[in-house]
């Protein structure tokens, strides 16, 4: 008795033994594949594949995860390896396989697809689907159909997969004539349709499909496809058509809460946004805050919207106003205020709210610096660089294309150079940023690292040719940069109105006052560009500085618009040279007409007749600008010491170190006079 105990107690013990070792390896296994699935999931797959190589046992779930994982990456041909050594094969593991090549670009592999479509023991509605999917996507319309008619069963996906493939390939006729006939239309189908009638500038057509349909309103999310409809009226700027539209969707408190069509069918958040959206985009802000404060509930999107248009207008009180009153403003919040106060020119103000913004985010960053920048305070943009690089936020090419032309205002050798270091340890230049570093480089005299720059580029646009040539040009390079003009035409680079200033520039430099007359007339009659006043004024410094005053008073004449303060200011220059006083006074009095407080053409006049020893000459003219009340600015320069930026104005005593600067002066003025008595 007492064995037959023991040997029941040895069964049992081994029994639950068993058991647990069957849970553990169960929970064990499942632990395995949640790895796997969360590998897959983030697109580790390499990892993923440790992990399933390293499973003892593996069912078909698991290998379907498998292929799966590697068919969504767009690793078809490793999920096909996978398919062809599985042991056994359930119909997912055809649709995964099916799917990797159908959603392929590559037609062969939509051949392949077809051929294990075709190979399938046992088809299910997700198969037919996934083939005709494969189809419309290559813009097969005839195979496609062919599907489509031959299944058995169709559900909604079917219907919408082939109106889809239909609107994107211009079909219009046929994917309305499928709506039509559709047993279920469904809010992804009606909004499909009416997305690819705005596509395709069909907006009246789109209209007639939410009127004329009497099941319209009784589909769930049909809202979705009116508000699309909305947008695509603001979009083009009809906003009447918009507000009828939006005046069709009935709005909550108008309906009876009973029918569940009205429960249905009526005005959400996105309606309204979307409204208030056409409304801001058209710079109508009445309108849109009527909307706003009539809005029943309100998200960010809703406060988003009016505080963005309120800031594109530069209305900063009211947007201000409305942000005050957002419960939890995000980053988008923060940072239209930063943009709009910036664009005002309120540059205090924007680093005020910059200040205060909870968590900067790159574009904040990249907002407050490029408002830096617009506004003329270089040191101020390079300044929160340094502070951005200490709070070790990344940076991008919006951030160095900013910094780049703070550097270059300021002419800034040294700090354009450290930020050009940067760029190439941490970015992938693109085409702008290259712009902007031939620029930096022109300005500040580099002329062989801009063209080295230049010359590294895999890819060049208008502006890099520009650029460069402009650079050239600026520095008195003449020739190269008529050679690299040439260069541009011969790489079939459209040139611009740009181009041609740079080209003139250059014609003046080398004194080529044919070849720049010639380039003129090639913009106008070659090219079809119109001039403007700063071509003109160009050719009329090249014209007249060398000695051809009538011919350039000529030019000025025939201009096709109004001359301005650079034009004549260019014959007055000429006048001046070549000392021409009778029609210095005639640029003269043209430039003062322009210009009656401007001080140019007096001081230009002065020095003529003062060059020519006439100082009664120049006397009136130094009291005629006494009587109107003109002076004359003084002039300025800026050296740049020590990674600082100091500016000195004529006459100024207002910098911290004045009296040892003039004590300088007058010290080398000193050892100037002795050297010159020596």
């Amino acid at each position: 008795m007492r064995s037959l105990v023991r040997l029941s107690s040895i069964r049992t013990f081994s029994a639950a033994s068993d058991s647990t070792a069957t849970e553990a390896a169960a929970s064990g296994c499942r632990r395995q594949n949640k790895a796997l699935s969360d590998l897959i999931q983030r697109g580790r797959l390499r990892e993923a594949r440790q992990v399933f190589d390293s499973l003892p046992h593996r069912n078909v779930f698991i290998w379907n995860s498998m292929i799966s994982g590697y068919a969504r990456h767009g690793e078809v041909a490793r999920a096909r390896k996978l398919f062809d050594e599985m042991p056994r094969r359930d119909l997912i593991s055809w649709n995964c396989m099916i799917s990797g090549y159908a959603n392929s670009y590559d037609r062969s592999e939509l051949m392949e697809a077809r051929r294990l479509f075709d190979q399938m023991p046992a088809r299910d509605v997700v198969s037919w689907n996934t083939m005709i999917s494969g189809y419309t996507r290559h813009g097969k319309m005839v195979e496609a159909m062919q599907l489509f008619g031959g299944m058995h069963e169709r559900n909604v996906i079917s219907w919408n997969t082939v109106i889809t493939g239909f609107l994107r390939a211009g079909d219009i006729k046929s994917a309305v004539e499928l709506f039509e006939i559709m047993p279920v239309q469904d809010a992804a189908s009606l909004n499909a349709l009416v997305s690819g009638l705005i596509q395709n500038n069909l907006l009246e057509e789109a209209t007639k499909i939410l009127l004329r349909s009497t099941k319209v309103s009784e589909i769930e999310g049909a809202v979705d496809a009116f508000n699309t409809l909305i947008v695509g009226y603001g979009r083009v700027g009809r906003l009447k058509e918009a507000q009828s539209v939006f005046n069709l969707i009935p709005c909550e408190q108008h309906q009876n809460s009973s029918s569940r069509k009205t429960k249905i069918f009526q005005r959400n958040v996105i309606s309204w946004n979307s409204m208030i959206m056409c409304y801001v985009k058209a710079g109508d802000l009445l309108s849109a805050r009527k909307l706003f404060d009539e809005m029943p509930v309100r998200d960010l999107v809703s406060w988003n919207t009016m505080i963005t248009g309120y800031s594109q207008a530069l209305e900063m009180e009211e947007a201000e106003f409305l942000f005050r009153q957002v419960d939890e403003p995000d980053a988008r919040s923060w940072n239209t205020m930063i943009f709009g106060f910036t664009q005002k020119g309120e540059v205090e103000k924007a680093r005020n709210f910059f200040d205060d913004l909870p968590h900067k985010e790159l574009v904040s960053w990249n907002t407050m610096i490029a408002g830096y920048e617009q506004n003329g305070d270089f040191e101020g943009a390079i300044g929160l660089f340094s502070e951005m690089l200490l709070a070790a936020e990344r940076f991008d090419k919006h951030t160095m294309s900013s910094l780049l032309s703070a550097c270059a205002a300021l002419a800034s050798l040294r700090q354009g150079t450290q930020i050009h270091q940067l760029i190439i340890k941490a970015l992938v230049p693109d085409a702008p940023i290259n712009n902007s570093l031939i620029t930096m480089y022109s300005r500040c005299g580099c002329v062989i690292e801009a063209m080295c720059v230049f010359e590294n580029m895999e890819q060049r646009d208008v502006i890099s040719w520009n650029s460069m040539i402009g650079g050239f040009a600026h520095h008195g390079f003449a020739m190269e940069a008529l050679h690299l003009f040439k260069e541009m035409k011969t790489a079939k680079i459209r040139p611009t109105q740009i181009t041609f200033v740079s080209v003139l520039h250059a014609c003046g430099h080398a004194g080529l006052v044919e070849d720049g007359k010639r380039e003129f007339d090639s913009m106008v009659k070659e090219f079809e560009l119109l001039p403007n006043v700063e071509h003109y004024s160009v050719l009329v410094d090249l014209i007249g500085r060398h000695g051809k005053l009538d011919e350039a008073l000529e030019v000025i004449k025939d201009m096709v618009i109004p001359p301005d303060r650079a034009v004549w200011g260019a014959l007055l220059g000429a006048c001046r040279i070549h000392n021409k006083p009778g029609l210095a006074d005639i640029a003269a009095e043209a430039l003062a007409a322009i210009e009656p407080n401007g001080c140019a053409s007096y001081v230009l006049r002065y020095n003529i007749h003062a060059d020519e020893g006439r100082w009664e000459d120049a006397l009136q003219v130094r009291e005629s600008m006494d009587r109107k009340g003109v002076f004359k600015q003084p002039g300025y320069s800026w050296i740049e010491l020590q990674n600082k930026v100091h500016v000195f104005i004529a006459g100024d005593c207002s910098h911290p170190l004045s009296e040892e600067i003039y004590s300088l002066i007058e010290t080398c003025n000193r050892f100037i006079r002795d050297s010159h008595m020596d």
